[in-house]
């Protein structure tokens, strides 16, 4: 069987920021990494804020997405997402600036964790600290509660692209709830 390629492409809002050709790919999901090689079933999955990695031509490269959705069909990879940067595009001062904001935002809606202010510093200190990782100058680890990582990739992408509201499912998918009789 002939070595196949498959189609990667990665679209904003803005438009198509990449389309290449790759031998295979790992990309971050809500429910973790997963990897993509030629011949992958169908699969549709939610994107996590993360870098996406893929051998072209035998070199490994890396860039840094947000939020979004990846689907795989047929030796194509799409994944549409909010946010996109190459290693060349970052500016660490900048991202480090930004991680330093969001920092100081976290403290100060700290009394209101599930607010909307909260979940965006918690939206933008992922993202800096994804852009310092793809730099190659990741920040010190954070420990984050599981709350807060359900906040922070936990979107609204019809309204305003912050967090929605943080609400728990009264009963696990596929179950209903029972009346106590």
């Amino acid at each position: 069987m002939p070595d196949r390629d498959i189609t990667l492409e990665i679209v904003t809002p803005d438009g198509e920021c990449l389309r290449t050709a790759v031998q295979s790919l790992t990309a971050p999901s809500v429910d973790g990494e997963f990897g993509v090689m030629p011949g992958h079933r169908p699969l549709l999955a939610a994107l996590a804020t993360g870098i996406v990695s893929f051998q072209k031509g035998g070199q490994a490269q890396r860039v840094a997405v947000g939020a979004g959705f990846i689907e795989v069909h047929e030796d194509r990879a799409v994944l549409l997402t909010d946010r996109f940067i190459q290693k060349t595009d970052v500016d660490p001062v900048r991202a480090r600036l930004e991680l330093k904001e969001a920092d100081e935002a976290l403290e100060r809606h700290q009394a209101n964790p599930e607010g909307d202010e909260y979940g965006a510093a918690l939206l933008q200190e992922l993202w800096a600290a994804v852009q310092l990782e793809l730099y190659g100058d990741p920040p010190p680890a954070r420990n984050r509660t599981a709350t807060e990582l359900q906040i922070a990739t936990r979107q609204d992408f019809v309204s305003t692209g912050l967090p929605s509201e943080a609400t728990e499912p009264s009963a696990e998918p596929g179950q209903t709830e029972r009346s106590g009789r």
